[in-house]
């Protein structure tokens, strides 16, 4: 049964993937702020290895390749190591890959899923057992809005993006007896390299009409691993109101 106790945050012992920039940096940044433990995970050392050495003694850097299984039990084994055990993780790592439903080649597609659904599944089936290890914890699962609706021109995103939605709900049924909640976080347009090609136009008919900061989207996931604490399965939405609709002009009286 999962407990309803508050993480302290100096208590986290986290793994990041995808963490040397962008939304994982950022959550990097909240939670060692905070006291926790991290080890951040991606593939790019320098970045990644700048960002863990800004942050102190209490964050690391290690290249981890998420659609490698051999690469995820290295990496568990320092974090082991690093963080004196593991009872969170944030699963970020992921790519979008332009190409509508016929224009999409099949290997980029491949790739997409590798990365974005099958990281995310090794990451939940290696680590769920050293946090159930730990007393149990959290895993917080990035999908998108991409995960709640259509989006045109971008069909291999959109697919794998909806199956992290299906497969966090599933996790959290498998995983709740080991005491880990599992719950899937659906940022919208967040100003980030992944975004870095789309114009101003792409947030503006939305209620919140701007891009979203990943300091917003890190503070949404810092409620989501330490006080969320009846929350399991659950969707957590940060999009400036994009799966809502579009704020049309009325027209003129």
């Amino acid at each position: 049964m999962i407990t309803s106790t508050p993480i302290n945050p100096s208590d986290l012992r986290l793994v990041i993937t995808g963490g040397a920039r962008g939304i994982g940096g950022a959550v990097a940044r909240e939670l060692a702020g905070l006291g926790a433990r991290v080890l951040i995970t991606d593939v790019l050392p320098a970045e990644g290895t700048a960002l863990a050495d800004s942050l102190g003694s209490g964050v690391r850097y290690a290249d981890l390749d998420v659609t490698d299984p051999a690469a995820w039990q290295r990496v568990l084994d320092e974090a082991q190591t690093f963080l004196g055990g593991v009872n969170a993780l944030f699963n970020n790592a992921g790519v979008v890959l332009w190409g509508s439903t016929t224009g999409t080649e099949l290997a980029d597609f491949r790739r997409t899923i590798d990365i974005n659904l099958y990281g995310v599944f090794l990451g939940m089936h290696t680590t769920a057992p050293l946090i159930k290890a730990a007393g149990g914890g959290v895993i917080v699962n990035v999908s998108s809005t991409a995960g709640l609706q259509g989006y045109a021109g971008i069909t291999a995103y959109v697919a794998s993006k909806w199956a992290v939605r299906g497969m966090t709900k599933a996790a959290a049924l498998d995983l709740a007896a080991d005491n880990i909640r599992v719950m899937s976080l659906h940022p919208g347009p967040i100003r980030t390299p992944m975004t870095a090609g789309l114009g101003d136009e792409t947030a503006a008919a939305q209620p919140i009409g701007r891009f979203g900061e990943v300091d917003e989207v890190a503070r949404m996931v810092r409620f989501m691993m330490l006080e969320a604490t009846y929350s399991t399965g659950s969707e957590f939405i940060v999009d400036g109101g994009a799966v809502t609709g579009q704020v049309l002009p009325l027209p003129e009286s």
